[in-house]
C-alpha cells in the first residue's frame, strides 16, 4: 500500500532550506562589504561619569595596539586583538569592538567597581572590586568606599588578582555586607584590624568601636548590633559607651566610657534584607 506524500512536510523544509539559504547569502554580502570599506569614525562608550581610564586612555591603548584605525580598511583591524588589549588595562572589567556597516568602529567598556580600598601594614593600597578581585588606585579618580587598614598583612602586585590570605577575604565580605544594606553603608565609615587580629569598625555616628572579630556569622552580629541600637542607644545614648564587642554569640558586650561593663543577652529577630525595613517597622510599632 503507497503511502500518502506529507507535503505540507516538505514544503515547510523547503521553506526554512530557503531562509537558511538566503540568511548565508546575507551574511556573506555583509562580510564582502565590509571588507570593501574603510573606518570612517571611532566611537567610544564610557558608562558613568566617575572614570578611573578616561578617553585618551582608550585612545592610547588602541594606537599602541592597532595604530591608526581611521581611514584604514576594515579588514586590516584585527577586532579580537583590540579587545585584549583593552582587556589587559586593570581598571577594565569587559570590552567589546565591532564595526557597523557605516564604517564605524564602536568599543563599549565596562570599568571595574571598587567597593573596598586596603591600606595594609606596609603602607600599600589598592582596591577591592564587587567580584573580590585586587585593583590599583587611579590618578583620574578616587573611589567613595570603605576603607580598612591597620594589621593588614595582603600584599599587592598591581596586577589585577584574587585575594589571598583569610583576612583580607573576611574584609571583602563585610564590605560587601554593608554595601548591600543602606543602613550599615551610610553608618560603617572604616574597618580596622587590630593586634590581635579582630576585625573592629569605626561608625559615622556615635563615639565608640564595634569589635566585630571575623567575618563569621555576619549576618547575625549585624543584626545583633541592630538590636542594641534600637533598644538601648535611645535609653543612654550614642556616646556611652567606648566598645561594643560582637564577637560572642548572641550576645553584645559593651564596655562604658567609665571603665564600668556590661552584659547584654540579644534576642534574635526575624531576617530581613536591609536593616533599614526593621528599624521602620520599631518605629511604627512604637
Amino acid at each position: 500500500m503507497l503511502k500518502k506524500i506529507n507535503w505540507k512536510g516538505i514544503l515547510t523544509a523547503f521553506v526554512w532550506l530557503l531562509s537558511l539559504s538566503g540568511l548565508i547569502f546575507l551574511m556573506s554580502f555583509i562580510e564582502v562589504e565590509k571588507a570593501s570599506q574603510k573606518c570612517k569614525n571611532l566611537k567610544v562608550i564610557l558608562p558613568g561619569r566617575n572614570n578611573f581610564i578616561e578617553r585618551n586612555e582608550v585612545d592610547k591603548i588602541l594606537m599602541e595596539a592597532s595604530g591608526t584605525l581611521v581611514g584604514r580598511d576594515l579588514r586590516d583591524i584585527n577586532i579580537h586583538s583590540l579587545e585584549n588589549s583593552l582587556k589587559s588595562n586593570p581598571f577594565i572589567e569587559f570590552a567589546k569592538v565591532y564595526a557597523d556597516m557605516d564604517g564605524i568602529v564602536h568599543v563599549e567598556i565596562k570599568q571595574r567597581l571598587p567597593i573596598l580600598r586596603i591600606i595594609n601594614r606596609a603602607n600599600v593600597q589598592f582596591y577591592v572590586d564587587e567580584n573580590g578581585l585586587k585593583m590599583p588606585l587611579s590618578e583620574n579618580f578616587t573611589a567613595n568606599v570603605l576603607v580598612a587598614n591597620g594589621l593588614i598583612d595582603e600584599d599587592f602586585s598591581g596586577k589585577v588578582e584574587t585575594l589571598n590570605t583569610k583576612l583580607a577575604k573576611d574584609l571583602y565580605r563585610m564590605a560587601q555586607f554593608i554595601k548591600a544594606d543602606t543602613l550599615w553603608d551610610n553608618q560603617i565609615e572604616q574597618i580596622y584590624v587590630d593586634t590581635k587580629g579582630d576585625i573592629e569598625m569605626v561608625p559615622r555616628v556615635g563615639d565608640h568601636k564595634i569589635i566585630f572579630g571575623d567575618a563569621d556569622s555576619l549576618q547575625t552580629k549585624f543584626r545583633n548590633l541592630l538590636i542594641f541600637y534600637k533598644k538601648a542607644m535611645p535609653k543612654v545614648g550614642w556616646d556611652t559607651y567606648k566598645t561594643i564587642n560582637l564577637k560572642y554569640a548572641n550576645q553584645v558586650v559593651c564596655d562604658k566610657n567609665n571603665l564600668n561593663a556590661t552584659k547584654l543577652i540579644i534576642d534574635t529577630v526575624t531576617t530581613v534584607s536591609d536593616s533599614t525595613t526593621v528599624l521602620n517597622q520599631e518605629s511604627t510599632k512604637n
